[in-house]
């Protein structure tokens, strides 16, 4: 059984780690605060609850679910150790402490550095790919949308942990577009605050991305 440990217990980490959990995956949720998780755990008997760095430990992949502005802290309690030549789902957002404006978030980024490319420099025994940054949780896992499979973009430096991310994805029921190195997450984090608009402005959140190709 493929071990997958989840660092964060926020509302898109308890949604992927129901998804693995359904999938056939052990999965461990990490927190800071395992306790607060009880009831997830009552709904999800399979799941385990840990600390971030048991959560890292125990998984021969990760999933990076926190705010962006804690994910460097979160990857530092996870140990270096237990990260060394893993693949991280790297889920996460540069989204600054401040409202919207217009419904445009703020990030604490420039579109020239990525914050997945801050953590790779950070954590370079890692081997990070960005993925389920620009969708809402409820769509995450099995998505049903009248247009068929939505388009999860991907990106990081290392070919076979796209690979591995790939074939979640498959699992997950989307398809995949493999965007290459990590540099391209500078493109799609940003996509973040396009699929959020819709959700400020209209209260619209049930939507994903979607790449038609000439046959």
């Amino acid at each position: 059984m493929q071990k997958i440990g989840i660092l964060g217990s926020g509302v898109v980490g308890t949604t992927l780690a129901s998804g693995f959990l359904k999938h056939g995956y052990g999965v461990m949720i990490g927190s800071r605060n395992p306790q607060k998780l009880s009831d997830w755990q009552q709904q999800n008997p399979g799941g385990q609850l840990g600390t971030f760095e048991e959560a890292a430990a125990f998984g021969q992949t990760l999933v990076l679910a926190v705010v962006g502005h804690a994910a460097e802290e979160a990857l530092t309690q996870a140990g270096g150790a237990h990260l060394s030549g893993k693949t991280i789902l790297d889920a996460t957002n540069p989204i600054a402490k401040e409202p919207p404006v217009d419904g445009v978030l703020k990030f604490f980024t420039d579109l020239n550095e990525s914050l997945m490319e801050k953590l790779q420099n950070r954590f370079p025994e890692a081997r990070f790919v960005k993925v389920f940054n620009s969708v809402g949780s409820a769509l995450m896992v099995n998505p049903q949308l009248p247009g068929g499979k939505p388009t999860m973009f991907i990106a990081g430096n290392d070919e076979g942990a796209r690979q591995e991310v790939t074939q979640i994805l498959d699992q997950f029921g989307w398809e995949t577009s493999d965007l290459g190195r990590a540099t391209a997450a500078r493109a799609i984090e940003p996509l973040c605050m396009l699929w959020c608009i819709p959700g400020f402005l209209q209260n619209d959140w049930m939507h994903a991305y979607k790449v038609l190709k000439m046959a």
